[in-house]
């Protein structure tokens, strides 16, 4: 299979889902071409099915509900199921329609799927390294915002006197979760990626209570 036309005819697809629900920034075509440039790179290191890595980095994202709505942690097994259909009719043999699909439920969070295979790890990598970096930073404040918080709370943006809110505050967000992110990659390669962006998120933030007096 030629993973370029398949990319593309991804790409259409994901594309024509997504034009019927409110537009997303932190969840668009270019975080899904992100992470399978990520899962490509981790995939050199680590071994993988590039067909299967394709599929289900195009597709993780597929049913993609608010950080708001009460059913959000079912998001990941909604989009496999809506995916698995689809990769059949794409060619993808049944063997690798279901690898991509558990590699799409174990990539979230909040679902709590413990990623079983190599695929799955990649992925579930791939996709973690868009929470950190510069990339992970920026779509850290567009959701905060969408959220309806505010960046950092000036009186106290470490919260040293306050309990951590990451829903009140981007800020909070990096110590709640973000900079948790590497000590949890699934590869070697994933994590030493990890590291490096979470380095980088730290330094910003020295930067930012700096400016921030």
């Amino acid at each position: 299979m030629d993973l370029a036309q398949s990319e593309a005819r991804y790409r259409r697809r994901v594309s024509e889902e997504w034009s019927k629900a409110p537009f997303d920034g932190a969840h668009d075509l270019g975080h899904l071409a992100r992470v399978w440039a990520n899962a490509r790179t981790i995939a050199v290191n680590e071994g993988g099915d590039l067909t299967v890595l394709l599929a289900a980095a195009y597709f993780h994202d597929f049913v993609n509900l608010p950080k708001s709505t009460p059913n959000r942690a079912q998001a990941s097994r909604l989009s496999a199921a809506a995916a698995r259909p689809i990769l059949l009719a794409e060619g993808l043999s049944p063997a690798q329609t279901d690898a991509a699909a558990h590699a799409i439920e174990a990539h979230s969070f909040s679902a709590g799927i413990a990623p079983l295979t190599l695929e799955a790890k990649i992925l579930q990598d791939a996709d973690r390294l868009e929470a950190l970096g510069a990339i992970g930073i920026a779509r850290c404040f567009a959701v905060t915002g969408q959220l309806g918080g505010a960046l950092f709370d000036q009186a106290d943006p470490m919260a040293l006197n306050r309990p951590l809110d990451d829903r009140a505050f981007a800020l909070d967000h990096f110590e709640v979760k973000l900079l948790r992110l590497p000590e949890r990659m699934q590869t070697a390669t994933g994590r030493a990626m990890a590291d490096e962006r979470a380095e980088w998120m730290m330094s910003f933030r020295t930067r930012l209570l700096s400016e921030a007096g």
